[in-house]
């Protein structure tokens, strides 16, 4: 039987970082198939899990309901025949509805060989309250739909007690029965990790459906984007309220990429990375991500969300790619930050 497992989470919440741990861990020997759904017009990630050796289908779509309500039996029904499976991992887009990907496989009309075996959220412990503060449409149906959820960043500095305390709280307003993982997942025996997971009960009698969003007019949406200065507190900006009203990924989110041949070094990238978690002048910058040749030659890859950046070595691409998604996006300012023409 083909195991059918989701892997939710708001933007850089650790998704990646998950799926690399399980599969040089608990699913090593095992024939995984890895379908992603990327978030705006340069796939990325692709590149950051080539090395693990698994077939990615990029599936680029803002409106992740019609993504997969589109092409996605198409998909699923093509690894399946192709590579016959004994998993298939699917990783949505960290702004796209939990909900609509469940739905989206137990819709499918598949021989009973195929089963939906998980649907885990990751939940940035540092930043759970300023995403459902602003994205709490998005945000909270990740969390209500997931059997498991898991709180990343629990080993950080900022990750106080009190704050992964607050963390939970909130998680179990939402739902009071999922599984919530808080050991940082770098100290769970990756055997343990995907025991926890698997065998969890999918619920979605609690979670607030709305009208499926390829059985309406994207246009009679009402838009209450009121803009505001941010707010960087240790909690993050607060742009945006989204909980009293019905939208899809593309209705709310933007994306920026590029792909550019333009050769960077590390402090300057780092200085751009800065420059978006620190001024107002891009939009609501909400995760950053790329890889691009070093001036010396080497490549380097990039991450950034609120308050946090990474900048390291990577493997060579075959071009560089960038990649910001947020909301209400400045793309000439971005244009000219990463010094593009």
């Amino acid at each position: 039987m083909t195991k059918i497992d989701i892997i939710s989470g708001f933007l850089g919440a650790g998704k990646t970082t998950l799926i690399k741990n399980l599969l040089s861990n608990a699913l090593k020997g095992q024939q995984v198939v890895l379908i992603e759904n990327e978030f705006g017009e340069i796939g990325i990630d692709g590149g950051f899990l080539k090395e693990a050796g698994i077939e990615i289908r990029e599936m680029n779509s803002g409106c992740i309901c019609c993504s997969l309500v589109g092409d996605f039996g198409t998909a699923l029904t093509e690894v399946i025949e192709k590579y016959h499976p004994d998993r298939i991992i699917i990783e949505p887009s960290g702004v796209g509805k939990l909900s609509d990907v469940i739905h989206a496989v137990e819709g499918l009309e598949m021989d009973s060989e195929v089963a939906l075996n998980s649907a885990t959220t990751i939940v940035d412990v540092t930043k759970c309250k300023m995403y459902l503060r602003n994205f709490g449409e998005f945000f909270r149906n990740q969390v209500e739909a997931a059997g498991t959820i898991i709180l990343s960043r629990t080993d950080t500095k900022k990750a106080t007690e009190e704050k992964v305390e607050t963390a939970v709280k909130l998680i179990r307003e939402l739902n009071p029965d999922a599984t919530i993982i808080t050991t940082p997942v770098g100290e769970l025996d990756g055997e343990k990790l995907l025991d926890t997971i698997e065998g969890v009960k999918i619920d979605l009698s609690h979670v607030e459906e709305e009208d499926h969003c390829c059985d309406h007019d994207h246009h009679d949406h009402e838009h209450h984007h009121e803009h505001c200065e941010h707010d960087h507190s240790e909690d993050g900006c607060g742009c945006h309220d989204h909980h009293h009203h019905h939208h899809d990924a593309d209705e709310v989110f933007t994306s920026w990429g590029r792909e550019t041949i333009k050769k960077y070094d590390k402090d300057e990238l780092q200085t751009i990375l800065n420059r978006l978690c620190e001024e107002d002048c891009f939009g609501t910058v909400l995760r950053a991500k790329g890889m691009v040749e070093g001036k010396d030659g080497t490549w380097i890859y990039f991450d950034m969300v609120p308050g946090e950046t990474d900048v390291r070595d990577g493997d060579p691409e075959y071009t560089g790619r960038i990649c910001v998604i947020g909301a209400e996006l400045a793309e000439d300012k971005l244009q000219e930050a990463f010094g593009l023409d």
